[in-house]
């Protein structure tokens, strides 16, 4: 099974990653985290992007395809894989098809989680993270909101500086503009399922499940 997984912020994207890459034991891909294994083993690749990294520029696209390339010729990407993250730019995905062609791979579908946007600003503004483990917990789901402990590591909990509301409406925008093409881009190419993310996280991966 080879998956794309696509949304805006705050749609929920990591935990249906994680609990689709359990369902068919394939490979969950971040790109952030080949990107930090290739700098910390001091490949060739990993050293080019080290480079920009250290300016504070972000990795040219053709140094993370190649290392996506690279990651794919193993053994571990031969059941499939789930792209969580990645592309996010029509450019990306343009090159990434052209990738997937020259290592005779294709795609089997495109899953988009969508929610409206004000459910987004709800969802964002209202999760708060333990410090340690980084398992993610709803402010609301607690009646008071000063010195709270993570119910799995008893670490303390904290709001992001990110999940402000004029942050997340930026990010929002910054999605509409750079990666909400790809939607159409995937949807011409037969491959797009729309799924609805209102709902409980096991309702969601029910409907998602219906679509694989």
């Amino acid at each position: 099974m080879r998956l794309i997984l696509l949304g805006a912020p705050g749609v929920g994207k990591g935990t249906q990653a994680r609990k689709i890459a359990l369902e068919f034991n394939i490979p969950h891909v971040s790109t952030g985290d080949i990107l930090r294994a290739e700098i910390s083993s001091q490949s060739i690749l990993g050293r080019k992007a080290e480079e920009f990294v250290h300016t504070g520029k972000l990795v040219p696209d053709e140094i993370v395809l190649q290392m996506i390339k690279e990651e794919f010729k193993t053994d571990k990407f031969k059941a499939g894989f789930l792209m969580d993250g990645f592309p996010r730019t029509l450019e990306q995905a343009e090159n990434f098809s052209k990738l997937l062609k020259e290592l005779n791979l294709n795609i089997n579908k495109v899953i988009n989680i969508s929610i409206d946007e004000n459910e987004i600003i709800r969802r964002i503004t209202n999760r708060i993270v333990c410090k340690d483990c980084e398992k993610v917990f709803k402010l609301s789901d607690f009646e008071e909101d000063e010195n709270l402990k993570c119910d799995f590591c008893g670490s303390e909990l904290y709001k992001r500086k990110d999940d402000s509301e004029e942050v997340i409406k930026n990010r929002l925008e910054v999605y509409k503009a750079q990666t909400e093409p790809l939607v159409e881009f995937y949807k011409n190419q037969g491959l797009l399922e729309n799924v609805d993310g209102l709902g409980t996280e096991n309702e969601i991966f029910e409907r998602i499940l219906a679509r694989l």
